[in-house]
């Protein structure tokens, strides 16, 4: 079963300085399957990203999400695994009253220098609903077979 698109969420989007980003396709889906949008960078030069350093790379674009959305910025799986390069916040989230520059914060865990190009596919755009809570302050909480066990309480396997 395919979705149409009237089945989609409808973001506006913009380029902030339409002269600058011609070039630059917007966001989008590169499989009928995909979740993410790669989105890709608006350098106006490239960047050496060395090991373990942390930049903001530019988009060129705003957004106008629904209130309900968000959109999580997301690391590209074949440039985390094959060079290191994820997404610093990982998922970073857009909120959908923000409207200034979309910006990727990417980190290089790998061994050696990236270079990152104009045009460079650096990320992914999930548009995904959000659900607001309400906080209840109780005395105390309900108990749970696990209880207060943490990370790893569970075992390895």
């Amino acid at each position: 079963m395919t979705s149409s698109s009237a089945d989609r969420v409808v973001v506006a989007v913009c380029w902030l300085d339409r002269e600058k980003s011609g070039d630059l396709p917007l966001p989008c889906y590169e499989t009928d399957g995909a979740a993410g949008m790669d989105v890709c960078a608006a350098l106006d030069a490239d960047h050496l990203l060395h090991p373990g350093e942390r930049a903001l790379i530019p988009t060129g674009l705003a957004v106008a999400i629904p209130k309900g959305y968000e959109i999580q910025v997301r690391p590209r799986s074949g440039l985390a695994v094959r060079h290191g390069v994820t997404i610093l916040n990982a998922p970073g989230t857009i909120d959908s009253d923000y409207r200034g520059e979309v910006k990727i914060a990417l980190i290089n865990l790998g061994r050696d220098p990236y270079l990152i190009k104009r045009g460079d596919r650096i990320a992914q755009l999930v548009v995904a609903p959000v659900a607001a809570a309400t906080l209840r302050l109780q005395p105390k909480l309900e108990q749970t077979r696990r209880g207060d066990g943490g990370f790893g309480h569970t075992g390895v396997r």
